[in-house]
């Protein structure tokens, strides 16, 4: 149903623009940021910008809200009307509307509240309008397709309902006093939100398009590109690298015009580890926690273990409870035969576990805290001297991971956690544990939320700590990523390993089917 929404709105769209940029530069300092960028958007058009962080994409949307002024010689046209560049207000009443991956909402007020925070609420004799202002919430919540009270508070709506309450706030001007909008950006709108919650707020993207609105989509999410944009530009140091229709493009396209070769070089040198693993360091019997009925694996050193499976199929409770932050109801754990006890993550430190969580904000990392302190916090022994800790020793140690991991901006070391990219707070997350030098290192959801260039930078560190000797788990639901870099990939359906695929097995096709099930009964393995 969604689907047929926009396509009659892609047909029946009028060939007037509404966004032609030419010629747009950008730079700092001396760092060229943008480079004679140019892009045009058809109204009711879906337009999808790609391209890893640091590539221009934030700084071509701060250059659309009137935050950046562009250097000289560049033109942006919303709806045939110049943008008054370094203008917010320019920006607004041409049409532009944003919705970014902080949604800017208020979580203990009302979904009424929020869409009139800005624009205000209806008046007579200086007196709220009640009735009329929950009429208009309504009418703005219904152009987007929620079915939600406007009374609703925002903190007990699903992830997608408050994207989706972000995205009616910023069309609320339709037909009233900022003009009609002719362009709606989304910056990374998917990013925190569950695979559950995803397919929601899609068809909001697809009922705004069918307004005649352009829309302008940036992502890392490559599914979503196929499955929701009609055109495609990619955005690579700068400098635009192509801009094609979706029709026309394949996955391994665009990831070859994000970075190049990089994925291939990845699958070459997983490939060439085949054969080169040594004593099993991982040993798995029995293992019970939440739907997972009694899962049983080896892991050997050097060796990259795939865990692959739908949500809720017990693939994305295994590493939580091995490593003890998920309880176990039974089974037996160890690490070069040393016992992991349950639900105990000190236990499993201690044996050399190292384990990256799916939840890095609420799990993995202290957002408050800098990058250093994060990234040494796993172990700060080496630096303790006399009862002191030395920052200049602990500094160095965080330079060095910096440099490794190719960690952005560079030297920022004492840069509060949260003021990063989600690409380079993972690699800080990263380099926590495999500076510990872990015997197994499990890793869960690792590039969830990262763009393509820094996850082709994390695949070769992991395939590096394996080559060095770590025994090597990885759930994820990317099977591209899992292809990529898997001797083995286990799959689990319904709480029970139904396959192990080695070798030529290991690929997209096989692991999907296996996952999706094809009408065979599950067997325990």
């Amino acid at each position: 149903m969604a689907r047929g929404i926009t396509d009659t709105a892609r047909s029946g769209s009028s060939a007037r623009c509404a966004l032609s940029a030419q010629g747009l530069s950008k730079t700092f300092a001396v760092t060229p940021a943008l480079d004679h960028f140019d892009l045009e958007i058809k109204a009711g058009e879906i337009h999808a910008l790609l391209g890893e962080n640091g590539s221009g994409k934030s700084t071509f949307i701060k250059i659309l809200s009137g935050y950046h002024h562009p250097d000289p010689g560049g033109t942006v046209l919303i709806d045939s009307r110049p943008l008054e560049f370094g203008s917010v207000e320019s920006s607004f009443h041409l049409g532009c509307r944003f919705v970014h991956q902080d949604l800017g909402l208020v979580a203990t007020l009302s979904v009424l509240d929020n869409l009139s925070l800005n624009s205000g609420y209806p008046t007579r004799l200086g007196t709220v309008q009640g009735r009329e202002a929950r009429r208009l919430a309504e009418v703005d919540l219904a152009r987007v397709g929620l079915e939600i009270s406007p009374s609703t508070q925002v903190e007990l709506l699903s992830p997608s309902q408050k994207t989706g309450v972000a995205v009616a706030r910023a069309l609320r001007q339709l037909g009233r006093d900022g003009g009609d909008v002719k362009l709606l950006v989304l910056d990374e709108p998917t990013a925190t939100l569950p695979e559950s919650e995803v397919e929601h707020l899609l068809d909001i993207v697809r009922r705004v398009a069918a307004r005649d609105i352009g829309v302008l989509y940036v992502t890392h999410r490559l599914d979503e590109v196929f499955e929701l944009a009609d055109n495609v530009t990619v955005l690579r140091d700068g400098v635009k690298v192509a801009t094609q229709p979706v029709t026309s493009l394949d996955r391994r396209t665009i990831v070859t015009l994000l970075v190049g070769g990089e994925l291939d070089e990845v699958r070459r040198v997983s490939s060439t580890m085949q054969g080169k693993t040594g004593a099993v360091i991982l040993r798995v019997e029995d293992l019970k926690a939440g739907p997972l009925e009694g899962v049983s694996f080896e892991v050997e050193a050097g060796k990259v273990v795939g865990f692959a499976g739908i949500t809720g199929s017990g693939r994305d409770v295994v590493l939580g409870a091995l490593f003890g932050a998920v309880e176990r109801d039974g089974g037996q754990v160890t690490v070069a035969g040393r016992e992991v006890k349950p639900f105990q993550p000190r236990s499993a430190m201690d044996a050399g576990v190292g384990y990256l969580p799916a939840e890095r904000k609420a799990q993995g990392a202290f957002m408050e805290l800098s990058a250093r302190e994060n990234l040494t916090i796993s172990d700060l022994q080496p630096f303790w001297a006399r009862g002191l800790l030395r920052k200049k020793t602990e500094t160095a140690e965080t330079k060095s991971w910096f440099e490794r991991l190719d960690v952005r901006p560079p030297g920022a070391f004492e840069l509060p956690l949260m003021h990063f990219s989600g690409g380079n707070q993972q690699k800080v997350v990263f380099a926590k544990w495999i500076r510990r030098n872990p015997k197994v290192f499990l890793l869960d959801e690792p590039t969830q939320g990262v763009d393509v260039g820094a996850k082709a930078g994390l695949h070769r560190q992991i395939l590096a700590a394996a080559a060095g000797g770590a025994a090597v788990v990885i759930s994820s639901s990317d099977v591209d990523e899992l292809a990529a870099l898997c001797h083995e990939v286990i799959v689990v359906r319904d709480g029970r390993i139904v396959a192990r695929l080695q070798g030529d097995d290991v690929n997209v096709a096989a692991i999907s089917h296996e996952s999706l099930g094809a009408g065979e009964e599950a067997v325990r393995l």
